[in-house]
């Protein structure tokens, strides 16, 4: 704890931002672990069918510049505190819906809307409430905290398939996601934020210097879409992995990306950000080939437990995102353009993401899982040629 403190200033509300990202982080492990097997197992959901909802998962994302417009004057802390209420609703009507695609759908709307709303805050927040110089460590713990709660919920999801009907557990799990929400709107009722209104949220916060941000965030956007929505459906549709085995690969992803991501965000404060968005490519395309194709070079047993090594080396080395966060706090003249950047460059993000899910069913249904895996490792190494055109900012240099 006292390493952690030690990148945060002492006048702010961080501790409270972290115990309430621990709280949300453990419902959406308990959601998560479940969810791609609820689709599949009791709504009935295919390759088309899940590219579908994740269109609309992601559409909230897409959104958020004209949600964010609609509410610029809040603070940071507000639409923090708003996107968990909305999130609260969403799950709600998750666990008590019937299952049908329709309904089902809504549900993962309405619960992604929130969540979307907060994607953008806290990284915000917790770049503010961070020390000068250590938003990348900031970011890093930051991370490391929701990946143990999602640790936390996907043990829980683990231990409970093992010993009950699998198919009679999922509605009472998205109830216990929705009762760790709330207690996370509690901890986030406690964040006062006073920042000044700031014209730059009224509207769409694009600036000629933040060009290479919005590319990097379509490219990476792009590519990580394919692993978040295919991936575990991979496991489940084409190897049958059940809610217990999905749960246990996102356990161990957890586990590693809790240790591994403090380290991620001290590499970003001391060797750059550039450095860390060019590398994570490398490793993405080896990880892509033995996806897309592990089932053509071993039998079908090896071929599954390759594919959930290749799943949490992914989940790795998405860690890396964090960089262009930190990317934008460097160029950023103030704080309020930084967090107008950040949540327009998750606009921008989801703007292909949205048509890499719908379209990505479609690719899998027709050209199979090898076309599919064989354009994310395209679209990562556009996203790593691109990050290689970064310069040095300006002031970084005058500074020298």
């Amino acid at each position: 704890m006292n390493k952690i403190s030690a990148v945060f200033n002492e006048n702010t509300k961080w501790k409270s931002l972290f115990l309430s990202i621990s709280m949300m982080a453990i419902g959406y492990g308990l959601h998560k672990g479940i969810v791609d097997n609820y689709l599949a197992e009791v709504v009935g959901m295919k390759e088309f069918d899940r590219g579908a909802t994740e269109f609309f998962r992601e559409l909230p994302g897409f959104m958020l510049i004209f949600i964010l417009a609609i509410f610029y004057k809040f603070s940071a802390e507000k639409m923090y505190k708003m996107g968990g209420a909305i999130m609260i609703v969403g799950m709600g009507l998750l666990a008590f819906l019937p299952p049908y695609k329709a309904l089902v759908i809504f549900s993962i709307f309405l619960y992604s809307a929130g969540e979307h709303i907060q994607l953008g805050m806290k990284n915000t927040l917790s770049l503010e409430y961070s020390k000068d110089g250590l938003g990348g460590q900031a970011l890093g713990y930051q991370n490391a905290i929701y990946q143990a709660g999602n640790l936390l919920g996907y043990v829980v999801v683990i231990v409970i398939f093992a010993l009950f009907s699998a198919g009679k557990m999922f509605k009472p799990f998205f109830m216990a996601s929705t009762v760790f929400m709330a207690i996370a709107f509690m901890f986030a009722m406690q964040l006062s934020g006073k920042s000044e209104t700031d014209k730059t949220k009224s509207r769409f916060y694009f600036k000629k210097k933040f060009t290479k941000y919005y590319m990097l965030e379509i490219f990476y956007g792009a590519r990580k879409q394919v692993f978040f929505t295919f991936g575990p459906y991979v496991l489940i549709l084409f190897y049958g992995a059940n809610a217990s085995v999905i749960s246990l690969l996102f356990a161990v992803s957890a586990i590693s990306c809790f240790f591994i991501s403090p380290v991620v965000g001290k590499i970003v404060d001391k060797l750059g950000y550039k450095p860390v968005m060019i590398g994570d490519t490398l490793i993405l395309v080896i990880v892509c080939f033995f996806y897309g194709f592990a089932h053509h070079i071993f039998p079908k047993n090896i071929a599954f437990i390759v594919c959930c090594v290749n799943y949490v080396l992914d989940s790795i080395i998405s860690l890396a995102a964090m960089a262009s966060n930190v990317y934008v706090q460097d160029i950023s003249d103030s704080k309020e353009e930084m967090r107008a950047t950040i949540s327009t460059g998750i606009s921008v993000n989801h703007m292909i993401t949205i048509f890499i899910a719908l379209f990505g069913g479609v690719i899998w249904q027709k050209l199979g899982i090898e076309t599919l895996f064989i354009v994310s490792a395209v679209l990562g190494l556009c996203n790593s040629a691109y990050a290689a055109t970064i310069k040095k900012p300006v002031k970084e240099i005058q500074s020298e």
